[in-house]
């Protein structure tokens, strides 16, 4: 592979760009904290994920043997026997997302799914795609879905069989909707639990719950019939990935014989990136539970620790119950450009992930917040005590 000296210093600009810029993030929940150099070598092989990890492949390329540990881990974490579950390592919540509502549609067919106007944008991509038919329920101002709504739409609609869209984690607002509320109004609507299908969209908060002292209902164990969660997140990856994991009874529905590759394949993409899953396997592997609930305290501490700064200025911020999403009043458009800042309804918020290992960054943003807002100035440190 042979550039020219001007494609040379482009690609030598951009490096430079990067490093500036690895460290920026404070309004996305991408952490930068990570280093997969041992595994730099092996992206000189074309590995290629096609088919079950749980099978052989003519594909003798593929990193089947770590997606399998991988997707192990996460049955133990969402608690589900690993025998009674499957999954895969995704290109991003996306398409686990996809894979979920792809199950429930399966499973019934003519059914309607019911999705909070606070859940990502991609649920009404997937609805498109799959061609279901859908109702937005109202949302809570916690950013949580209003159950009172959902069961009130349901009833409206008489619908036999609802699909349930459920947040652990919503994108601007941290909100987690609560399984077991959901669970309990369905009942008393008359609606018994082998008749509807609940995903949890765990894109952040899947990797935040399991390792908290009092986490709100979260895993297979509180109801859950399949999960997505990203791994480019509070995990970290150089490439947006991500895990989906399901009741195995329900994939078996969607899983097609292949011939030519001598394989299963009950997947959305087909072919998928075999790199991926063998980071994802480092990052587990390199790392204690005790590290991950180390750096879950730490975000939290960081996202109160903002929060503290934030309301000794007058600033009226706030967090959902165990989140690493401070949600504020949009500053101006200036300070939202020069920090990245997501806004939507006249809020903005900041996301608080691991590779903040002090305030310093977050202290020049809410300097520039306050200042912007016109709010009484609290020195930066004043609050450090919370973190």
């Amino acid at each position: 592979m042979s550039l020219s000296s001007l494609d040379q210093n482009r690609i030598e600009s951009f490096w430079q760009y990067c490093l500036q810029h690895q460290y920026f993030n404070l309004a996305y929940p991408e952490s930068a904290d990570f280093d997969y150099a041992p595994l730099h070598r092996f992206l000189r092989f074309s590995i290629n994920n096609c088919g079950d990890w749980n099978e052989s492949s003519n594909y003798l390329l593929n990193s089947f043997d770590f997606e399998r540990e991988v997707m192990h881990f996460f049955a133990e974490l969402f608690h589900i026997p690993f025998d009674e579950s499957w999954g895969y390592v995704t290109n991003g919540g996306t398409e686990g997302n996809m894979f979920g509502c792809y199950l429930a549609r399966e499973l019934f067919p003519d059914a309607t799914l019911y999705y909070s106007k606070d859940s990502h944008y991609s649920v009404a991509k997937i609805i498109k795609l799959l061609r279901i038919q859908s109702r937005a329920v109202d949302s809570l101002p916690s950013g949580e879905i209003d159950y009172d709504d959902l069961v009130a739409k349901i009833q409206q609609d008489q619908e036999r069989h609802p699909i349930v869209f459920v947040n652990v984690g919503t994108t601007m607002k941290g909100a987690v909707d609560d399984i077991g509320i959901i669970q309990d109004k369905l009942a008393k609507a008359g609606i018994p639990r082998r008749d509807y299908y609940l995903h949890a969209d765990a894109a952040l908060s899947g990797m935040i719950l399991p390792f908290v002292d009092s986490p709100q209902p979260y895993s297979f164990a509180d109801g859950i019939d399949s999960i997505s969660v990203s791994g480019h997140k509070m995990i970290g990856s150089p490439m947006p990935c991500g895990i989906v994991l399901a009741k195995r009874s329900n994939v078996s529905r969607i899983s097609v014989e292949i011939d030519y590759i001598s394989a299963k394949d009950q997947t959305i993409s087909g072919s998928r990136n075999g790199h991926t899953p063998m980071m994802l396997w480092a990052a587990i592997k390199s790392r204690p539970l005790a590290e991950w609930r180390r750096k879950v305290r730490h975000c939290l501490d960081m996202a109160q620790y903002a929060i503290d700064r934030f309301r000794a200025a007058g600033i009226q911020a706030w967090r959902c119950q165990n989140s690493i999403t401070v949600v504020f009043p949009s500053p101006s458009e200036p300070v939202c450009d020069k920090h990245g800042l997501a806004r939507s309804g006249g809020a903005a918020h900041l996301i608080t992930t691991p590779h903040h290992h002090d305030s310093q960054r977050l202290d020049r943003l809410i300097d520039d917040i306050i200042q912007d807002l016109g709010a009484v100035t609290a020195p930066a440190g004043a609050a450090m005590s919370a973190a």
